[in-house]
Order: structure tokens, then C-alpha cells, then sequence
């Protein structure tokens, strides 16, 4: 990550190398903003808001003039462009100066083919929204299938519809006519690709087994499923056919079952994501409440995990059981911390299946995706919950647990703000999380 200095006074130009459609900015809604959050769509809009008639290129602004129109301190802006430069919408250049000045190049959003059949983007799209969400967008791009078996093809050919001369002596240079174009998104591998072509025997490939295309998948496969050198040969050997190519779709899935076989069945973790841009609360407040909910809304369930049992590796139970309540029942990051400091507190310290599976079924049945609405139940429910528990306690708790019921979080006191013990308590938890 490179830190450059910027400033309210800084100037930009914009200069658009995208062709933008409202199928376009459907797409960004629907598949790039649940990955880079609406603060990011927001400056894509902005910035391309800012371009001129024919959409090419804008005026000279100043970085002011956007935290102006986008209600926005700096640093927010600054986030939301390296989510737009990470996901290949934008780049940046800079001119040193005395004041500085910065060119930002907007790309195209790729189309929903590209994207659903991108080895990253599908990857972490279907990570932040879940299964349910992820068919339902699926669904949404689906082209219908149309069976055309009792019809006859009388589609007309250019040459029988226009019959005029044309001239062949006319030379034209169109080559700075607009046209729509995509950035490759940029990322670091650990695989070195050279090392592993070279170890594959040359009579076993096609001259054009390893094109562009095919070294870029197999980084990115590397990247994702945390593959080495010497295990990706393995898998690439295995998926070369009898023309010495490589069988881009075996790839990919021996790729998905290395991983599930090293990882007991489980596909890429998702205890190391944090909650997603669009759902977390808009920043400003200073409140201690306020600075508990940024703590939940931006620790990963692992890093929360580990903080609360004082900085050490937590065990595999426990973390298969945040997993779960990711992947199966698909509980957001943030809502899953609330769930942990909940949980934790009133019962003993332990993170007991029974217990969590109790108020997760309301949850679930509350819609509860927000961390904000995950507490507000929280504090609504605990007397119902507790109810249960004492009811089912042979099936949950233990009676030393119990006791622990009324064992509260700090934010559950509508007086933290005043209370001087709750207030020290708070800062050593807040500590912890900086």
C-alpha cells in the first residue's frame, strides 16, 4: 500500500476509458457493491457525474470540491478509491507539486458474464452475500433458453439487404474512437509461474498450453485456494488433455477439492472477513456505543474470537463453530461478534452450540443483518432468551452457568456513557481492539 499525502485542496482531472449503461450501473449495484460498499459506487458515480457532455473527460476539481458533493471526510474518499482501484474500476496517477495533482482513469464494471465467471470476484462475492443471495443474482442474470427446434432460420444476409457500391479507397483513422474497456485486477502471488512451467516436461504441453489467459488462472486459483508450486504442478498435469492443454474448468474444480481435502471439507474460510461495507453504520459518531459498534463492525469473527480469550489461538471448535454460523447460516461478520461478546458474557465464557443455535433461529427469523440490529435484539430478547435457557437448562446450561445470565455486555447499559467503571472497562476492551 503506497501512502501519499492528500490534501482538500489537491486538484484531479477524470478521464473516462468506460462505456456506462444503466444495465452498467445495475451490475455495479447488484455484484461490485456488495464486495467495495456503497461509499465506493458512490465516488464511481461521482466522478463519473463529473464528466463532461460526451462522458470523456471532466474539468479541473479539487479534492474539496468532492468532499463537498459526496458529504465525505477525506480518508473516507481515500478508502473508497482503493476499493475502486483494487477492484480494476479505476487508476490513479499523481504530479508532484506544490500542490498535487492527481488523473483518475475510470474502467468499465465488467459484464455479469465476466463476473460470475471471474475466479476472484465470483469468490468473494458469493463470500460476502451467502448462498441465498448469490442464486437469487444468479437468477436475475440467467438468459431464458428459447427452443427454436420447429423454426426456420430467414434471417437476411448483409449483401441481399444492401446493394450499394462502397468505396474502398477511403481510409479512416478510428483509432481514438470511444470503446468500452476493463482493468485487470492487480495482485500478488506467491507462485512463481516461471518455476512451475518450466517443470512440467515440454512433450507433455502444446506450445499454446500456457497463454496469458491460462498463467492469470492459474494465479489467481494459487491466490485463492493458497496453493504452492509444488502442488499446483500436480493439478495443472492433471488437468492437461490428450491436445497438451489445459482444461481450464478441471482446473478450477481440482483446484476447489485440493483445498476442501486440506481444510477437513471446507471451502476458503470466511471467519477472516469483516462486516461488508454497505451494511456497516455511517461513520460520525464519538460515542462509546459508537466505538463498540465500529470495534464489531470492523474486527473479523477470528481476530474477535482470539481478542476475547486474551490473544490466543482459539480452538478448532470454536472456530468451526463461527464458521458455520457464517457459511450455513449465513450470519454476518459484525452480527456474529455481537453474537460472540454476547454469548461469552452470559455464559461462562463458553461458546455453546445449543445455546448460540437458540438465538440464532430467531435471528435468522428477525432478519437480523446489521450489527446495530443484532444488539438491538439483543437487548429486547435477553429476558425471553433467558427464559428458555432456564427452562431447557439440561439441555443448554448448567446451573453454575446460569448465574452468568445476568453477566451483561458493556453495551448493554443504557448508562455506559456515565458510568465511570463501565467507562474504564470499556476503554481496556477498546484497547485491545486498536
Amino acid at each position: 500500500m503506497q501512502d501519499f499525502k492528500l490534501e482538500p485542496a489537491d486538484k484531479y482531472f477524470i478521464y473516462n476509458k468506460g462505456i456506462i449503461t444503466s444495465e452498467k450501473i445495475k451490475i455495479l449495484t447488484n455484484l461490485y457493491q456488495p464486495i467495495i460498499g456503497y461509499t465506493a459506487i458512490s465516488l464511481y458515480l461521482t466522478f463519473y457525474n463529473d464528466l463532461n457532455n460526451k462522458s470523456q473527460e471532466s474539468l479541473e476539481y479539487t479534492h474539496h470540491h468532492l468532499m463537498t458533493n459526496m458529504q465525505l471526510k477525506l480518508d473516507s474518499i481515500i478508502d473508497a478509491r482503493r476499493k475502486l482501484e483494487g477492484i480494476g474500476l479505476l487508476k490513479t496517477y499523481l504530479k508532484r507539486g506544490e500542490i498535487d495533482n492527481y488523473v483518475y482513469i475510470l474502467y468499465s464494471p465488467l459484464s455479469s458474464y465476466e463476473f460470475f465467471n471471474h475466479p476472484i470476484l465470483n469468490i468473494v462475492l458469493y463470500n460476502n452475500i451467502g448462498a441465498v443471495e448469490y442464486e437469487k443474482l444468479q437468477i436475475f442474470y440467467k438468459v431464458p433458453r428459447i427452443s427454436l427446434k420447429d423454426y426456420e432460420d430467414i434471417t437476411e444476409e448483409f449483401q441481399d439487404v444492401f446493394t450499394s457500391s462502397v468505396n474502398t479507397n477511403l481510409l479512416f483513422d478510428n483509432s481514438d474512437i470511444q470503446k468500452d474497456s476493463w482493468l485487470e485486477i492487480q495482485m500478488k502471488s506467491n507462485l512463481d509461474i516461471d518455476l512451475l512451467i518450466s517443470s512440467i516436461p515440454k512433450r507433455l504441453v502444446s506450445d499454446k498450453c500456457f497463454s496469458e489467459e491460462t498463467k492469470k488462472l492459474i494465479l489467481n486459483l494459487a491466490y485463492i485456494y493458497k496453493i504452492d508450486n509444488m502442488n499446483m504442478q500436480g493439478l495443472v498435469r492433471n488437468s492437461l488433455n490428450e491436445r497438451g492443454m489445459i482444461d481450464k474448468n478441471e482446473l478450477r474444480k481440482s483446484a476447489r477439492n485440493f483445498y476442501q481435502f486440506e481444510n477437513n471439507g471446507r471451502l476458503p474460510t470466511l471467519i477472516y472477513n469483516k462486516q461488508p461495507d454497505y451494511l456497516k453504520t455511517p461513520l460520525g459518531g464519538d460515542s462509546k456505543l459508537a466505538k463498540i459498534i465500529y470495534m464489531f463492525e470492523n474486527t473479523s469473527p477470528y481476530d474477535f474470537l482470539r481478542k476475547s480469550y486474551g490473544n490466543t489461538e482459539p480452538t478448532n471448535r470454536d472456530k468451526k463453530l463461527i464458521e458455520n454460523l457464517m457459511l450455513e447460516q449465513k450470519l454476518n461478520p459484525g452480527v456474529v461478534n455481537v453474537l460472540i461478546d454476547y454469548v461469552l458474557k452470559v455464559n461462562n465464557k463458553k461458546l455453546n452450540k445449543d445455546y448460540i443455535e437458540t438465538i440464532v433461529g430467531q435471528w435468522k427469523r428477525l432478519k437480523v443483518e446489521t450489527v446495530v440490529d443484532a444488539m438491538d435484539v439483543c437487548k429486547k430478547e435477553h429476558k425471553k432468551f433467558k427464559k428458555i435457557v432456564m427452562k431447557n437448562e439440561t439441555k443448554t446450561v448448567n446451573n453454575k452457568d446460569l448465574k452468568d445470565l445476568d453477566n451483561l455486555p458493556l453495551w448493554f447499559d443504557k448508562k455506559v456513557e456515565k458510568n465511570e467503571e463501565s467507562l474504564e472497562e470499556l476503554n481496556e476492551v477498546l484497547k485491545d481492539f486498536n
